[in-house]
C-alpha cells in the first residue's frame, strides 16, 4: 500500500520536482511512511533519483512509537527535532507551516471526544484548521460545519493536510496528499453535517484528483475495504473539474501466509496498472473472469465534480387539525410539557397539597426522578420543585376550564376559527396571555386529523417589485408560486400561507444537475397534491458511492442447473433428501 501511494504521489511530478522538498504525515506512526517516501524519490537506482535535499516532518501521539520514530529518524540522517509528540487533532504544531507532500494512514473509527475542548467552545470552531466558509443555496457564503462526529475523527487530519497545502503563489507545484481512508468518509453524514461538508469543501475547491479503492484484508489489523484519497491544490489541466475513481479491489495476488488480517498485496505489476490507469486518466470497464462470473481486474471511472453533490430539499405539507375542549385534554396544562413525567407521578401523589407544600415533597421528588434515572438537569431539577412551575400551570388549566364554559365542547373541523373564536373569549373576558401560553392551550386541545381544514400561517402581500424579486429569487412565475408554499386568494396580490405538519415533512435528494422544480413535479407532485417546496430550508450535500459506480447484477442462475445441483447431491446423500421431503 505504501509503495502504491509514493508512486501515484510522486511519479506524476517527478520532472517538476522542487530542489528542497518537504514530505509530512499527521499520523507518522514510528516514521514508516515517511522514510519509504524518502527512499522512494532518492533510491539511485530508482526512477526518479531526486537529488535534492529532503525533508521529513511527523506527529504521533502514542509516546512510545514517537520514541520510535525518532531514533529511526536519527539513525537514518533526518532531523529528529521534525517529529512532534502529541494529538494533532489538539494543537497545531506546525502551525503556518506548508509542506509539499503528505502521506498518512490516520486513524479511522477513533472517537476523538476528549479532544472537541480543543477545536470546539460550545458551537464555535476555535481552530482555524477546522473553519471553513461554503456558499449556501442562493450563493451566500457563510460559516460551515466541518466538524464530524466524535465517533470517528479521520476527515479532521485529511483537513489538517488541506490546512498545509503550499498555495501556487509560494510554489509552482502546490501540494499533493495521498490520505488512506475507511468507507465512512465517502458517504457519512447527511447534507449539511461536518463530513458532508468537508467533502463539498474538498471537491468544490477542485482539490480531489482520485479515490482509489484497495483490496480487503490489505492492512495487518483490519480486514476492511480501505481507499486512498489523492489530493492536489494543481491540477493538470485535464483533470480540472473532474475526479477520477479507481476500483483495484480485484487487483492482488495471495500471500503464502496470513499475516494476521493481510492476506493479499499488490504486486509490482498491479502497481503499474494503477499509476498507468491514474496517470493516464482512463476509463476502465470491469472485467468478469469466463470460469467463475467474478468480476477481476481494475476499474476506473470519470465523473464531473458535480457529479458527487446533491441538493437535500425539504418537501412541506400543510398542517390539518380538529380541536374541542374537553377535561381529559385540559387536564394536561397543568404540567409543564418538559417535566410531564415526575410532575404526573408527584400530582398521583399529593395532589392539591403541592400548591401549598411543595416543600415538603421536594426530596420525595428529587429521590423519585433519581430511581428512574430521568437524568434531569440543574435547571429542570429546580423548576420541577418551584412553586412558580406549579403555580403557571394551574392558571393554565384555570384559564382553560373558563374557556371551556364559555365555547362549550363542540368538535371543531377548522381550526383557523376554533382559534379565532379563542381569541374573541380571551378578549370578552379581559385575559391576555403570551404567545406561548394561549398556544400551550391551543395545542393541548387540537390534534391532526387528514379530513380537517388546513391551519392557515398567515397572508402576505405581494405586488410589483417584492413580487418580482420573489419570483427572481425562487426562479418560477406567478401560476408556480403555489409549488413553493404562496396561494393566491380572492383579492389580487394576497397569497395564504399554511402551517406545516412537521411529522409528514420529508426530504427528497436531488441531484445538482437536476432542476429542483423538474424533479417535483415528476416525483413528488404526482403522488401528494397538496405538498410544497421549502426552499428555505434547501441543504447541498456532496457523498462518494463506489457500489454505485460499479455495481455489476449478477442475473440469478438458471433454474435447470440449480435442479441439478439439488438431484447431484440427493445422490451423494444416498437418498437422504428423497427421504426427508417423503418424496417416495
Amino acid at each position: 500500500m505504501i509503495d502504491l501511494m509514493t508512486h501515484i504521489v510522486f511519479e506524476p511530478v517527478q520532472d517538476v520536482l522542487p530542489p528542497v522538498m518537504t514530505i509530512y504525515d499527521p499520523a507518522c506512526g514510528s516514521g514508516g511512511m515517511l522514510t519509504e517516501a524518502q527512499n522512494f524519490i532518492k533510491d539511485p537506482e530508482g526512477g526518479i533519483r531526486a537529488t535534492g535535499d529532503v525533508y521529513l516532518f511527523g506527529k504521533e501521539i502514542n509516546d512510545e512509537t514517537y520514541a520510535i520514530c525518532k531514533s529511526d529518524m536519527m539513525i537514518k540522517g533526518n532531523d529528529p527535532e521534525n517529529i512532534k509528540n502529541g494529538s494533532t487533532l489538539s494543537s497545531d504544531e506546525f502551525a503556518g507551516k506548508h509542506f509539499d507532500f503528505m502521506l498518512s494512514n490516520p486513524p479511522y473509527g477513533k472517537s476523538w471526544s476528549s479532544e472537541v475542548k480543543n477545536i470546539k467552545d460550545g458551537k464555535d470552531v476555535i481552530d482555524p484548521r477546522f473553519r471553513i466558509q461554503l456558499p449556501d443555496y442562493w450563493g451566500t457564503i457563510e460559516e460551515a460545519d466541518a466538524i464530524p462526529r466524535t465517533s470517528d475523527g479521520q476527515l479532521l487530519f485529511l483537513m489538517e493536510m488541506v490546512n498545509k497545502m503550499k498555495p501556487l503563489r509560494f510554489s509552482p507545484l502546490g501540494s499533493r496528499i495521498a490520505s488512506v481512508h475507511n468507507g465512512s468518509s465517502l458517504f457519512t453524514g447527511d447534507a449539511g453535517s461536518g463530513e458532508s461538508n468537508i467533502r463539498r469543501y474538498i471537491i468544490e475547491n477542485d482539490w480531489l484528483e482520485a479515490i482509489i479503492q484497495l483490496p480487503n484484508n490489505l492492512f495487518y489489523n483490519t480486514g476492511i475495504t480501505t481507499y486512498i484519497w489523492l489530493l492536489s491544490n494543481n491540477k493538470p489541466a485535464h483533470r480540472k473539474g473532474k475526479v477520477q475513481i479507481i476500483d483495484a479491489g480485484q487487483l492482488y495476488r495471495k500471500l503464502r501466509k496470513n499475516l494476521g488480517n493481510k492476506n493479499c498485496e499488490f504486486s509490482p505489476e498491479d502497481i503499474r496498472e494503477i499509476v498507468r490507469v491514474y496517470r493516464e486518466m482512463e476509463a476502465v470497464e470491469k472485467k468478469v473472469a469466463d470460469a467463475t462470473g467474478e468480476d477481476e481486474g481494475i476499474a476506473s471511472k470519470i465523473f464531473d465534480n458535480s457529479d458527487f453533490g446533491y441538493y437535500k430539499v425539504t418537501i412541506e405539507r400543510p398542517k390539518r387539525l380538529k380541536a374541542q375542549f374537553s377535561a381529559a385534554r385540559i387536564e394536561t396544562l397543568r404540567f409543564d410539557r418538559g417535566l410531564r413525567e415526575p410532575m404526573q407521578w408527584a400530582w398521583s401523589e399529593w395532589g392539591e397539597d403541592l400548591y401549598t407544600s411543595l416543600g415538603q415533597h421536594a426530596k420525595a421528588i428529587a429521590d423519585w426522578c433519581e430511581k428512574q434515572e430521568l437524568n434531569l438537569n440543574a435547571k429542570q431539577t429546580k423548576a420541577l420543585t418551584s412553586p412558580d412551575t406549579w403555580q403557571k400551570g394551574l392558571g393554565l388549566l384555570q384559564t382553560a376550564n373558563l374557556l371551556m364554559e364559555r365555547i362549550g365542547q363542540d368538535e371543531y373541523n377548522d381550526f383557523n376559527a376554533f382559534a379565532a373564536l379563542v381569541d374573541m373569549e380571551l378578549k370578552a373576558m379581559s385575559l391576555k396571555l403570551g404567545a406561548s401560553e394561549k398556544n400551550a392551550i391551543l395545542n393541548a386541545v387540537s390534534w391532526y386529523d387528514a379530513a380537517a381544514e388546513k391551519v392557515i400561517r398567515g397572508t402576505v402581500k405581494l405586488t410589483g417589485e417584492k413580487l418580482t424579486d420573489l419570483l427572481l429569487l425562487l426562479g418560477c412565475t406567478e401560476e408556480q408560486l403555489p409549488d413553493y408554499g404562496y396561494y393566491p386568494t380572492a383579492k389580487r396580490g394576497e397569497y395564504l400561507q399554511y402551517e406545516t405538519e412537521a411529522d409528514l415533512r420529508d426530504t427528497e435528494n436531488v441531484p445538482l444537475k437536476d432542476n429542483i422544480y423538474h424533479y417535483f413535479l415528476k416525483e413528488v407532485r404526482p403522488h401528494v397534491s397538496e405538498a410544497w417546496i421549502n426552499m428555505e430550508a434547501v441543504k447541498i450535500g456532496y457523498e462518494i458511492s463506489f457500489n454505485k459506480y460499479f455495481y455489476r447484477h449478477k442475473p440469478l442462475r438458471d433454474i435447470e442447473l440449480v435442479t441439478e445441483e439439488i438431484l447431484q447431491l440427493e445422490r451423494e446423500s444416498d437418498g437422504l433428501i428423497h427421504d426427508i421431503l417423503n418424496l417416495g
